[in-house]
């Protein structure tokens, strides 16, 4: 099978995959207390559908809104609900959010789990379904599912891509969903298909994953209009936008989206909710997630109930080894530094790294040296430091003549800096000022 051509720039950091990418899936213990923030997806949040003192069963709808773009939540136990207040929230924020203390009975909704005949179903039967079942993207942007497989009237969509790629260091769940159940991701894919009418879909899996390439080439055996390719190795392989450049040769213009140039992605973990949305009548409850790094006694891959605290899955996986440097939410590139370990999980967590001190060392940044570095490795062609000055020096409207905002704040530009400047901090906080300006006006 070829490898094909990989996309210019980007980085090859430390994997350290070996951590988790042979420790099988374990069911985490279902925690004593879950915290459900109202907002775990682009969008409007959700107003809360119960109140303080209501009994709850696992899969039973808690918050919604009738905004389009938007997910409804789900309680992921069974219990009481003993308040809903401002919490934590791994995005940085406190949000509004759903507390529920256990009964011990793990209890479920009526009918969830029960398999349904859905051959019959209409694409707008099957979006509805996955809209109830509350399915965001779950590679990490959490983009509702049915607003992206909703294209607009005037796009037409001719591919599906399915992305295994999985280039954050530490992170496996991906990798072990696909290993352990390809046949459920294989038909959530043939269901996004359907959905959206598509002939053709590509599934990429980065080389460093041979069980998993194997795995779901033998499920799309005899269909041919379903390829998976092999992936050269390289961060960040799994963005949208690059894994779009690399399987199907096509290039979202700036400020566009895939919708644009006909084409859909969807993630591994996405494609397994799905299905078991729509086969199962489940609710996005639970998720696979990676909990690794140096300072965690045994790193693992856990399923794991929406909401779940981390210092319960820290619990789960042996406890802490030694001083603390940094917990982060996410991958080590685009991941995001918490303060508690009263956060909780959410729908788009893929990981949890606790990283020693000499992992989380943090250095001061110096002044650019003018080396260009961060323009060899930039995937979108930008350039990082002049973005970061003029964000700096308060002129926005130089930095968003830059293209600003095509950014996707994957580290790499900061990873490669000999003078260690804090880029992405100063884009994300340019970004911030744009909206804020667009919103003024």
């Amino acid at each position: 099978m070829p490898v094909l051509k990989t996309f210019k720039g980007g980085i090859h950091p430390a994997e350290y995959k070996d951590l988790t990418q042979q420790a099988p899936i374990r069911v985490a213990k279902v925690p004593s207390r879950v915290i459900i923030p109202l907002q775990q997806h682009t969008g409007a949040p959700c107003e809360p559908l119960v109140a303080k003192g209501d009994k709850v069963r696992a899969g039973q709808k808690i918050g919604d809104t009738k905004a389009f773009v938007s997910a409804p939540v789900h309680a992921s136990i069974s219990g009481t609900v003993s308040n809903i207040a401002k919490h934590p929230h791994p995005l940085g924020q406190e949000s509004l959010a759903i507390f529920i203390d256990s009964d011990g009975e793990d209890g479920w909704m009526e009918g969830i789990g029960s398999r349904r005949e859905y051959s019959a179903l209409s694409p707008q039967e099957l979006r509805d379904i996955i809209r109830e079942a509350g399915i965001v993207g779950m590679g990490g942007a959490a983009f509702p599912t049915h607003v992206k497989l909703t294209p607009p009237s005037d796009k037409k969509i001719d591919l599906v891509l399915l992305n295994g790629v999985e280039c954050e260091p530490y992170l496996t769940s991906d990798h072990r969903i696909m290993v352990e159940r390809p046949a459920e991701v294989a038909e959530g894919l043939r269901l996004i298909m359907k959905i959206l009418g598509v002939p053709r879909a590509i599934v990429g899996i980065e080389r460093n994953k041979p069980d998993a390439i194997g795995a779901l080439q033998r499920e799309f055996s005899t269909e041919p209009s379903i390829e998976v390719v092999e992936m050269k190795v390289k961060y960040p392989q799994g963005s949208e936008k690059q894994l779009i450049k690399v399987l199907a040769h096509r290039e979202v213009p700036s400020g566009g989206l895939p919708f644009d140039i006909g084409v859909v992605v969807q993630n591994v973990g996405t494609a397994l909710a799905i299905y078991e949305a729509i086969a199962l009548d489940k609710p996005l409850v639970e998720r696979v997630i990676t909990l690794s790094g140096d300072a965690i006694a045994h790193p693992s891959n856990l399923l794991v109930r929406i909401g779940t605290p981390l210092q319960d899955l820290v619990e789960e996986c042996g406890g802490m080894l030694g001083e603390v440097g940094k917990v982060v939410v996410g991958g080590p590139m685009m991941g995001l530094a918490q303060y508690s370990f009263s956060i909780p999980v959410v729908k788009g967590t893929s990981g949890v790294l606790i990283l020693s001190e000499d992992q989380a060392e943090m250095v001061e940044e110096g002044p650019c040296i003018r080396c260009g570095r961060c323009l060899a490795v930039c995937p979108m062609r930008l350039s990082p430091s002049l973005m970061a000055d003029a964000v700096k020096s308060k002129d926005i409207d130089s930095a968003e003549a830059c293209h600003l905002l095509d950014c996707m704040e994957c580290g790499s530009c900061a990873f490669v800096c000999p003078a260690k400047r804090h880029m992405v901090q100063w884009i994300k906080y340019g970004k911030n000022e744009i909206a804020a300006k667009r919103q003024k006006k």
